[in-house]
């Protein structure tokens, strides 16, 4: 029979990246044919609610994917399905909610009326070689035991869980037997990796990649956004053990520089801890590219707090800086707290924040002349 066309969307972080790429296998490897939105007969949408902006995105991108001429079923799923479904429900008749992102498929196959066994399946190979990367995630960890005050994903995700070690093994013996040179491992908190092996109960994320190092020959492994708190010395000294094969940078989530908002905040640290941990990174890798998300406006940051983050952004010298305004969202504490900063208040201090990034990034450029860096060009 004739495959039926098949879209995949993705909003949001990393980890939702690397889910949509597992949906589009798993569609795939039941025979869809994956097309572009305006030539899908159901459009799948992995949605994101990390704040306002992309909730407000994600119902953008249903409404347009229900405006497509072919007047497409379109699958919700993800962070807002997960929170409130009835916003996007009741957009149109079209939309399925699907909470389960690994019973995707299976709605779809339901939606459609097709048996899953009616169409001719690909294997792990064309898959991978389909997806067309130079770098793919490899998830191997969801949810989230932390309380930040003003975030909403630790309801969307539920409770810290781990994938087993073999099932990430395998993960990354498929990449690189397609011929991936690069595999970026995620987490919702990837830090607080524990995992099962066949001999120990709790492997942590520096004993995973020690075994990624030993039992695969992946050329290359990147390390996404790990908390400041879950940096230690032995996942530190496993990456400087292999500086070809991993890459020497870390996604820092520093949320702010001063201690007085990180607090507020409910981050489990100081400014004064960070930094702490800052040296400790520098002292085992020393050409370490450290990134970070920063958020400004938070309610109760004073002007003077907003100097002492900047500050603390400036003394790292971060290589590269994602700069978010503070998004208030329904159901957290931070929502009712008083003395929210005014929109004009962000928007001046979001600008400063930025203009520091991009010195920032040009003076860790220019520190690296001379040197020698190992790339992963990236496509697809």
């Amino acid at each position: 029979m004739l495959a039926p066309h098949i879209s995949v969307v993705n909003l949001g972080c990393r980890v939702n990246r690397v889910e949509s790429d597992r949906i589009t296998a798993d569609l795939m490897r039941l025979g869809f044919a994956m097309v572009e939105p305006q030539d899908a007969e159901l459009i799948v949408i992995n949605t994101c609610a990390v704040t306002g902006e992309a909730e407000a995105k994600t119902r953008k991108a249903v409404r347009h994917a229900l405006a497509h001429p072919k007047e497409p079923y379109v699958v919700v799923t993800g962070c807002v399905v997960n929170l409130h479904p009835e916003e996007l429900l009741e957009l149109s008749d079209r939309v399925i909610a699907e909470p389960s992102k690994i019973d995707v498929a299976e709605r779809v196959c339901e939606v459609l009326g097709v048996e899953s066994d009616s169409v001719a399946a690909c294997s792990d190979g064309d898959v991978v070689d389909a997806l067309g990367r130079s770098r793919l995630g490899v998830k191997i960890q969801d949810g989230c035991n932390h309380r930040c005050t003003y975030c909403i994903v630790w309801k969307a995700r539920g409770p810290e869980r781990s994938v087993p070690v073999e099932s990430v093994l395998e993960q990354v013996r498929e990449a690189q037997e397609a011929g991936v040179p690069e595999v970026v491992l995620t987490g919702v908190n990837l830090g607080a990796y524990d995992g099962k092996s066949a001999t120990d109960e709790h492997v942590e994320i520096d004993e995973l990649l020690e075994a990624i190092m030993e039992r695969t020959s992946i050329p290359h492994v990147r390390i996404s956004s790990v908390e400041p708190m879950d940096i230690s010395e032995p996942l530190l000294k496993v990456m400087a053990r292999y500086p070809q094969r991993i890459a020497p940078f870390l996604h820092l989530p520093v949320q702010s520089g001063c201690t007085a908002t990180l607090h507020r905040m409910g981050r489990p640290y100081s400014a004064e801890a960070f930094e702490e941990t800052v040296r400790m990174i520098r002292a085992n890798l020393p050409q370490a590219s450290l990134s970070c998300d920063v958020i400004v406006g938070f309610p109760g940051e004073t002007d003077a707090e907003f100097e002492e983050s900047l500050a603390l952004c400036r003394r790292v010298g971060f290589s590269r800086m994602h700069v978010f305004r503070y998004s208030k969202r329904p159901g957290t504490l931070a929502a009712d707290m008083p003395d929210q900063v005014p929109p004009e208040v962000m928007a001046e201090r979001s600008r400063r924040m930025r203009a520091a990034a991009q010195e920032l990034a040009i003076a860790d450029a220019r520190r690296r002349v001379g040197t020698v860096e190992r790339a992963v060009l990236e496509y697809g």
